[in-house]
């Protein structure tokens, strides 16, 4: 009793830290949940269940939850067809069909981008820079093309995934803080997005929350090379990030720095300190944030405070990074092995190991 009283006390002191006065009016409108997995575990039979048990589809579960938006990554040309553009037109048939809004994520990659790799796809791996810029063009336009030519344009586009030191690497790459050949690159992604559709929101991702210099000497950097862009995009995991207190300073900062809306592209918490495979967790279980147990309770009171972190701020967003990709055998995270590896996010999905949802999980403008 005395432990559950002391972190009650420490709830309301977080809970009295994270949601001062508004920063600017504000709500989050862009309630999103990345479910680049989620086709995959249907081809293989899974199931989701709401929080009844009942079975249904995970979608329509998100959408009770309180889901309007949906993220899914691109890979050019990924070993296990997992997520290339035919499969991300699919997806989006089925998202778009339930009247969610659709972000695409660009990875410029046949694999995981993020800040501490780059790879470009095998297909430009010996490209010149101008090469390249003509490669993003046309790649970042055939994707958008095809799915407004489906019906199913993308509302919004990341171009790049986490690119807090360049993408497409080396070329890509920011050396001594020189920005011009990732400008290059970032113009010819927002170029061709707008040249697919006007209304198509551009978003430039970083994985900065955490620090306020590393956002401004990116952001500031590509600014200054010029770059356009719509909305300002950050991750955040609070066991890598730091503090909600310092993530509601760095949201502030970046937003009126450079006057445009920003939101939280990623976000997870645990439900569980254990494993459901053999593939190691890539956060343990054990490793918590602000007092708050890993249950299923407690991952929700995490995003809780996020979004309201988010929202106090003045951002507009906050996307709940693969809620649907539960441990289900065969799909890996390496999409080069995608039937022999296992999930590493198995205990920060908010469906269960056998498809159930977190009952307690809800996104809130």
């Amino acid at each position: 009793m005395k432990m559950k009283a002391a972190v009650t006390a420490a709830v309301l002191a977080i809970a009295v830290m994270v949601n001062p006065a508004p920063a600017q009016a504000a709500s989050l409108t862009m309630l999103g949940a990345d479910v680049s997995s989620l086709q995959r575990t249907l081809d293989l039979g899974g199931k989701y269940y709401n929080a009844s048990g009942v079975e249904a589809n995970a979608y329509d579960i998100l959408k009770t939850a309180g889901v309007n938006y949906a993220r899914l990554r691109v890979w050019n040309n990924p070993a296990s067809g997992y997520n290339n553009k035919a499969k991300v037109l699919q997806q989006a048939a089925a998202i778009k069909a339930k009247g969610l809004k659709l972000m695409v994520d660009f990875h410029y990659s046949d694999t995981w981008a993020d800040p501490g790799k780059q790879y470009p796809p095998a297909a430009w791996a010996s490209y010149t820079l101008a090469q390249l810029q003509t490669a993003v063009y046309n790649y970042t336009y055939d994707v958008c093309s095809s799915l407004k030519s489906a019906g199913l344009t993308p509302d919004s586009v990341q171009i790049g995934n986490e690119i807090n030191v360049g993408m497409l690497w080396p070329k890509g790459q920011v050396v001594n803080s020189n920005f011009a050949p990732l400008a290059a690159l970032l113009k010819q992604g927002y170029n061709a997005t707008k040249a697919c559709n006007s209304g198509t929101q551009v978003i430039i991702h970083t994985a900065d929350a955490d620090s306020m210099t590393n956002a401004r000497w990116f952001y500031d950097g590509i600014k200054a090379a010029g770059v356009t862009w719509d909305i300002t995009a950050l991750s955040y995991y609070c066991m890598w990030h730091g503090t909600l207190a310092n993530l509601y300073n760095v949201i502030t900062d970046v937003r009126t720095r450079y006057g445009k809306p920003v939101i939280i592209a990623e976000t997870a918490y645990q439900f569980t300190t254990a494993d459901a495979d053999s593939e190691k967790n890539s956060i343990p279980g054990t490793v918590l944030c602000d007092s708050i147990p890993a249950t299923s309770a407690g991952q929700a009171q995490q995003f809780t405070w996020v979004q309201n972190t988010a929202r106090n701020a003045g951002a507009i967003g906050v996307f709940y990074w693969e809620p649907t990709w539960y441990a289900i055998k065969g799909n890996g995270w390496d999409p080069a092995n995608i039937n022999g590896t296992g999930d590493g996010w198995d205990n920060m999905a908010v469906f269960d190991w056998t498809g159930k949802v977190n009952p307690y999980i809800k996104w809130a403008a």
